[in-house]
């Protein structure tokens, strides 16, 4: 299958856009022990959390945030650990579960601008570009399909590269493809996705514009 891509800009950030809701900073108010705020602005709460996260020691305030966020899917001990280890690593991106790296990076972020740099800062890489499908490649755009395409635009030493080259060969299935890209859309002008630093970074795409073939794994019968 052939694509062709042209990228039109390419941003690295250190904050995802709709990140938190209000209702998220209200409910972490409360359980920074400020309930009850009125305001519906986000940047008003947002200084009123960081108010509050500064009457608690960094690793207390990172088992707060990280039990609200991630509880589900971290048990309290995990929790507990990881919120030591966040403050030294950097833990959305060096996570073994990578389904839980953009959550990880939200709440990472929110406690490194909270704390003014005591947590490493880690950083997001945001992707507008356009992909058109040449011959009979499908129309739908994947983040599988997203992936492989761009891997082709990468330098060698790319991370992904390293850790997938069996996914992106086609040689096994690549489900974490849907983990790489946090997101993916349309827009006006095309696609964009958005990833973590480490998996793509600004320095790291070879061309503005490039063709890719890519293939999908077909299991044996």
């Amino acid at each position: 299958m052939k694509y062709a891509i042209k990228i039109h800009k390419i941003l690295t950030v250190d904050t995802l856009p709709d990140a938190w809701s209000e209702k998220d900073f209200k409910e972490l108010l409360d359980r920074f022990d400020f309930p009850n705020a009125e305001s519906t602005d986000l940047n008003e709460l947002k200084e009123l959390l960081f108010m509050a996260i500064s009457d608690f020691e960094p690793d207390e305030a990172a088992r707060i945030v990280l039990d609200y966020k991630l509880s589900s899917d971290l048990t309290p001990g995990q929790i507990d650990q990881l919120s030591h280890e966040m403050l030294l690593d950097k833990i959305s991106e060096e996570y073994p579960e990578i389904h839980l790296h953009q959550a990880l990076y939200n709440v990472n972020q929110l406690l490194f601008k909270a704390y003014n740099g005591k947590f490493p800062n880690t950083k997001a890489t945001i992707v507008d570009f356009e992909i058109k499908p040449l011959a009979n490649a499908p129309a739908t755009i994947t983040k599988e399909i997203t992936v492989k395409c761009f891997a082709k635009n990468l330098v060698k030493n790319n991370v992904a590269l390293r850790l997938f080259g069996h996914q992106l060969n086609a040689e096994e299935e690549f489900e974490e493809a849907n983990d790489i890209l946090w997101e993916l859309c349309q827009t006006e002008n095309g696609h964009r996705f958005i990833t973590s630093e480490y998996w793509m970074e600004k320095d790291e795409f070879l061309a503005e514009t490039f063709e890719a073939t890519i293939q999908f794994y077909q299991e044996e019968s």
